[in-house]
């Protein structure tokens, strides 16, 4: 049965010495009417976003999501985050979980049009059933992102290692993969460099060395790939960052798209055609992903 909780946050400054921010946690009906008709997050998708997975009501990588949403504010010029407060709210969403998979959103907006403050608030909701997912594997297609690799330095505004709330290209692309016949896309850049999913961080395979597309090019960090990053080398595969080609893709051994909620998903074809999936290497990354982990 679906479930879901919400609170509002007023937002505390960065630099505000208090330890128990409870005061400024207040829990809403999620069904209810809750924003201004001002909002710059829906009339702009002028904000920030983090999903948090939930397993068992304990919050995943709750210290590395909070800095990514700092890194997306600084980028955004928006007020940077009292980190002790977000994190107070997420162990407050986190104890109303049930027993299995949540996920945890946090949204920080400018707030409204020429209004005083950004709008800031925390939704906790039953995660989707990615069991099928996580077993069989998804169908990728190559799409490209439309910019090159050196756009994000050379443009910043475009914000493009920025978790923002303007995701209606990263859906577009999604629907474009399933026109056809695809389940999921992963970007490539304009100069053949090898990206990301819209969603979803890329790992791919090659040997025993474990490697994703380095992130200068405009990727955003993710949590679970560091997370997974961290595990392998403890288990000794040595873990690499580096610039590739999209032939790369095509030519692993075993690629996964990564994310907090869905977890590791292993590709099984690109652009139509077969990719080696590693059944036994996918069960095993989920198992450690559903663990407990800080």
């Amino acid at each position: 049965m679906a479930w879901r909780h919400a609170l509002i946050i007023d937002p505390a400054a960065s630099d505000d010495p208090r330890t128990d921010y409870a005061s400024t946690l207040r829990p809403i009906d999620p069904a209810a009417p809750a924003l201004s008709i001002g909002e710059l997050s829906t009339q702009r998708g002028d904000g920030i976003f983090e999903s948090i997975g939930v397993v068992d009501g304990h919050p995943q990588e709750v210290e590395a999501h909070l800095e990514r949403l700092a890194h997306s504010a600084r980028l955004c010029d928006l007020p940077a985050p009292n980190l002790g407060q977000w994190a107070q709210a997420v162990a407050a969403a986190s104890a109303e979980c049930p027993p299995g998979e949540s996920v945890i959103k946090l949204i920080l907006s400018r707030g409204v049009e020429h209004g005083p403050a950004p709008t800031a608030w925390v939704t906790a909701a039953t995660a989707p059933d990615n069991t099928a997912v996580r077993r069989d594997g998804v169908r990728v297609v190559v799409l490209d992102r439309g910019f090159d690799s050196g756009a994000p330095a050379r443009a910043p505004w475009l914000l493009l290692g920025a978790k923002t709330l303007s995701y209606a290209t990263n859906m577009a692309a999604i629907r474009e993969a399933r026109r056809r016949g695809a389940d999921d896309a992963v970007f490539v850049a304009s100069d053949g460099v090898l990206l990301e999913g819209p969603t979803s961080s890329l790992v791919l395979r090659f040997g025993d060395r474990f490697v994703t597309p380095a992130p200068g090019a405009g990727i955003l960090h993710g949590t679970t790939q560091l997370s997974l990053f961290a595990h392998l080398e403890g288990r000794g595969f040595e873990t690499a960052y580096e610039t590739l080609p999209a032939s790369a893709l095509g030519e692993a051994d075993a690629a996964w798209l990564v994310s907090s909620v869905r977890l590791a998903a292993g590709i099984t074809a690109v652009d139509g055609s077969p990719l080696a999936y590693d059944a036994d290497v996918t069960a095993e990354l989920n198992a450690y992903l559903l663990s407990p982990r800080d």
